[in-house]
């Protein structure tokens, strides 16, 4: 077994003595699945989130590092069901629906309702995403947080449907516009939220609905992400398919267009993958001189009594030039 040295990963330095006691639980509980054991390593650990609640997500992602590394090995996947994305069965509950038609002023005001794990929504949101969005839907890595669009005119349609996930670990095109470097990345990325699924159901043909759900997102989601994790995110951001869409809602928010990725998927940390389809970088700043927050060591975390200021405020794309 590699004899282990300090590694830095997810912003926290993990000692030669942390390393060792992680091969040693995980040698010692061999029995164990793989998530039991980060479990495990997590609470042996004290790694948590600034809201007290365990990194299990990440720390499972470190022990993969780790056997990746040759530091340890990991017991086998328990088969529990058949290889590949879960599989829904749609219900008559997301069949389509009649057509919603008007303008987005008819249907304010527009309600976000967070969809808890736990709930009697929360298979319904997996259900229409599952059914209706081109990408389908996957289980969600990471923080993430889920929400269901309604109308007060039509309190019992479900209008859209939104994911906003971890952000991605690398693109050159956001990185540069913040100009920060990989330290800075490795300690702040977390206070970066991902548009990673964003669904108007098809039978709801409302002209500027999708701008003014963004608008409604950039107001509420700050406040709601740190309810569930302990912190207000600085900024967001989202890839669109640029063969497929124009991101024309995201531009209508005023959300800044930043240039194409280089097609190695979101989460490429090795430079590895390959024949990814070219996305459109899109962000949207949730509080101003957000590139230098973001540079902070470390970035600043506000809490409920020291909000994020001029949070909802829509920045112009004259903004789109790093500052310095």
């Amino acid at each position: 077994m590699v004899q282990p040295e300090s590694l830095v990963f997810r912003g926290r330095t993990f000692t030669p003595p942390e390393l060792e006691m992680i091969q040693q639980v995980v040698s010692d509980c061999a029995a164990l699945g793989v998530h039991e054991l980060s479990q495990t390593v997590c609470e042996l650990l004290e790694w948590k989130r600034p809201s007290g609640r365990l990194k299990h997500h990440e720390c499972r992602q470190l022990l993969e590092r780790l056997q990746q590394q040759g530091g340890l090995r990991l017991p086998e996947l328990r088969r529990r069901g058949p290889r590949g994305p879960r599989r829904l069965c749609p219900t008559c509950r997301s069949d389509p629906q009649p057509p919603i038609q008007g303008s987005a002023g008819q249907f304010e005001p527009l309600r976000l309702e967070v969809v808890e794990a736990d709930s009697s929504h929360s298979r319904f949101w997996r259900e229409l995403v599952g059914r209706y969005h081109y990408l389908g839907w996957r289980v969600p890595f990471g923080a993430n947080l889920r929400y269901l669009v309604r109308s007060a005119q039509c309190p019992d349609q479900v209008l859209a449907c939104l994911l906003w996930s971890s952000p991605a670990w690398k693109m050159a095109v956001r990185d540069r516009w913040i100009g920060w470097n990989d330290p800075q990345r490795a300690r702040n990325l977390q206070l970066i939220v991902n548009n990673s699924r964003f669904l108007i159901l098809p039978w709801v043909r409302v002209s500027g609905l999708a701008s003014k759900i963004l608008a409604r997102c950039a107001r509420q989601l700050p406040a709601d992400w740190q309810q569930r994790y302990g912190y207000r995110p600085l900024l967001l951001e989202t890839l669109v398919e640029a063969a497929r869409f124009r991101g024309t809602c995201y531009r209508a928010a005023n959300w800044i267009a930043l240039g194409l990725t280089q097609g190695r998927g979101r989460m490429d940390r090795h430079h590895q993958a390959q024949g990814q389809t070219p996305k459109q970088v899109f962000l949207y700043p949730l509080c101003p001189e957000v590139q230098r927050r973001l540079r902070w060591d470390p970035a600043p975390v506000f809490s409920p009594s020291n909000p994020t200021p001029a949070e909802g405020i829509y920045f112009k794309k004259a903004q789109a030039q790093p500052t310095t």
